[in-house]
């Protein structure tokens, strides 16, 4: 009897000890779905609350003098919470909104998809419709009512002053799941800045969100706003952009290569504000605007001229003759050349055993200031090979390229200077190590002698020759290239107000200066002499497999430089045809605020010339 009555006694606790583990179990899951479940909390608020997104306005954009060029105006999305979208007539739903129930159902299907919209919750708002105008809005609102589970987010779109600079402004473009994971500032259905200064200034650009919490009684209607909009939060609107670039300008610039491949940058060579970057082709900055954005980016995609790409920071180029400048610099700086004691023949080019460089007729021998007036091609390649092979100085040739390439990396080639817009190429800079893979060790200053005249191997931007020409006309020095010059209430990076010095002494600068002012007066670009002021250039005719690139590099005023240019018309020809009366109708225009009666009928002229590419494009 004592042993049944020991064995009641534990069944007693032991049946007391699973009531209690069941309780716990519950107070556990209880806590959990309460405390820990997001699911469940943004089940239970939905019930009663319905937080709603107010988007700020996103930062305006203007030129130097104020003219405004990006703005924003109304917009609207509609949006569905799928856990309140039940019993819908979707035939009406779909006239109401002009779309077909093939597309009402894939869009469904899609804000479904965590794959393709992370962060979907049944409980929360999602886009199904966006950048609805003003009339499609009121039109919607009338039949909302019979539409549960549907909102309107009033929302914003970039409007454009007008049809220039697109590759500079950019665009701005619904987040994909990269731009969601990267930052947890999106969520789906939100616009992101995808090219240009919409890109790279994203953050200064898009404001903060702020939020309004809405109350709704149990059928899920509107009823006001919790305890009086007192937990709302404002946004915070965009801070708005100044940019360098003079939009006038621009304007002239894409007119100028209506018709050609190419480029034009121009920098005001005291701070490395960037005044125009025009890439031909272009295209119409509102073609990205709406709900027609991704047809019309797919289209430019696929039209073989790529209008989308901005050749001024991403097209690779042989820079010509317009690189002799940087020549001239290191064997003067080297002490290679002098200025004046130095000649060296050219007998209509260089010559060295089998080995030819062509060059065009011009006295010779002769030294180094006319020699970049004339564009000599024998100077150059002269001056590379006495440095290459100068044992006196460098042990050998790959010490003497690793000098020759220090330079080069000095004066803003080889690496990306660091403009402020998404895409930048580094372009191409040989280095010693690159002709020990390419010629097994064996190679010397003839093998390499195209790179004198910025042929061969080496490349450049656009922005880098006109940052060359920037340099050259501070005597020494650059500042970042940059296109934006103020954001609001901010202090520029320092990044774009700090000088780089190259290798180079100021005083040596002064006869490539001399030069290059010599070039104007009587050399290669006599196009672009004027008695307003004085302009200082350097050709380049760039070697191609079809027709030459046509190059023009300059500055002016020669004293107190107010502006730097660099013109890359591809198969455009000599340098004199097409880049250097484009670059002097570029400075006038700048210097002077406009172009004469006479400037403006070559203006029209050039517009009106184009070059014919076929089919054969890049």
């Amino acid at each position: 009897m004592h042993n049944e009555d020991l064995h009641l006694e534990n069944r007693k606790y032991v049946l007391g000890g699973i009531a209690v583990l069941v309780i716990l179990v519950y107070i556990l899951r209880l806590f959990s779905l309460q405390l820990m479940s997001e699911d469940f909390k943004k089940n239970a608020d939905s019930n009663a609350f319905l937080r709603r997104i107010q988007y700020p306005a996103r930062g305006s954009i203007s030129d130097r003098n104020g003219t405004l060029l990006v703005y924003n105006q109304p917009s609207y999305d509609i949006m569905i919470v799928m856990n309140e979208a039940k019993n819908l007539d979707t035939l009406d739903l779909c006239q109401s909104l002009g779309i077909t129930r093939e597309w009402f159902d894939k869009r469904i299907e899609e804000i479904s998809d965590r794959n393709k919209n992370p962060g979907f919750s049944r409980y929360t708002q999602q886009i199904f419709m966006s950048q609805l105008s003003a009339e499609e809005f009121s039109s919607f609102q009338e039949k909302m009512f019979r539409f549960p589970g549907f909102y309107i987010q009033k929302r914003s779109i970039r409007q454009y002053a007008n049809d220039h600079a697109a590759h500079i402004l950019g665009d701005v473009g619904e987040v994909g799941p990269a731009d969601i994971e990267a930052d947890d500032y999106y969520q789906s259905g939100d616009y992101i800045g995808k090219l240009g200064v919409e890109r790279s200034y994203e953050t200064q650009l898009r404001g903060v969100k702020g939020t309004e919490i809405l109350l709704r009684d149990a059928r899920g209607r509107i009823k006001g706003r919790y305890q009086n909009g007192k937990l709302d939060q404002a946004p915070v609107p965009g801070k708005n952009l100044t940019l360098s670039i003079d939009i006038e300008l621009q304007a002239l610039g894409e007119r100028l290569m209506k018709g050609k491949l190419g480029s034009i940058v121009a920098i005001e060579p005291s701070t490395g504000e960037v005044l125009c970057m025009v890439s031909s082709p272009t295209y119409d900055p509102h073609l990205m605007v709406g709900r027609q954005r991704g047809k019309n980016n797919r289209t430019l995609m696929l039209d073989p001229m790529k209008p989308l790409l901005n050749r001024a920071i991403s097209g690779r180029y042989p820079p010509g003759s317009t690189f002799k400048t940087s020549q001239a610099l290191t064997f003067l700086q080297e002490g290679i050349i002098s200025p004046t004691g130095t000649s060296y023949p050219c007998s209509h080019g260089f010559h060295f055993g089998r080995l030819t460089v062509g060059c065009h007729g011009h006295a010779a021998p002769l030294p180094l200031i006319p020699a970049i007036a004339t564009s000599c091609n024998g100077y150059f390649c002269w001056g590379l090979y006495h440095m290459m092979s100068n044992r006196a100085k460098y042990q050998n040739v790959q010490e003497a390229m690793t000098r020759w390439k220090d330079y080069m990396v000095s004066m803003g080639f080889g690496y990306q200077l660091g403009i402020d817009l998404p895409g930048e190429n580094r372009g191409m800079i040989p280095n010693a190590a690159y002709y020990d893979r390419a010629y097994k060790g064996s190679w010397n200053g003839v093998t390499i002698i195209s790179i004198s005249i910025g042929q061969g191997e080496v490349c450049l931007t656009p922005l880098q020759i006109a940052n060359l020409g920037a340099t050259i006309a501070n005597r020494g020095y650059y500042i970042t290239p940059h296109v934006v010059k103020q954001v609001q209430g901010e202090e520029i990076d320092t990044l774009y107000t700090k000088k780089h010095y190259t290798m180079v002494s100021p005083s040596n600068y002064e006869y490539v200066v001399e030069g290059m002012r010599k070039a104007v007066l009587g050399g290669t670009c006599t196009a672009a002499n004027t008695s307003m002021y004085e302009v200082c250039g350097k050709t380049g005719t760039a070697q191609n497999k079809g027709h030459d690139h046509s190059v023009f590099m300059g500055f002016a005023p020669r004293e107190k430089p107010k502006i730097a240019i660099a013109v890359y018309v591809e198969n455009g020809g000599f340098g004199a045809v097409y880049g250097v009366p484009i670059g002097a109708l570029m400075m006038e225009q700048y210097i002077n605020g406009k172009l004469s009666e006479a400037s403006e009928a070559k203006a029209e002229s050039f517009e009106n010339r184009h070059i014919s590419y076929g089919t054969s494009i890049r």
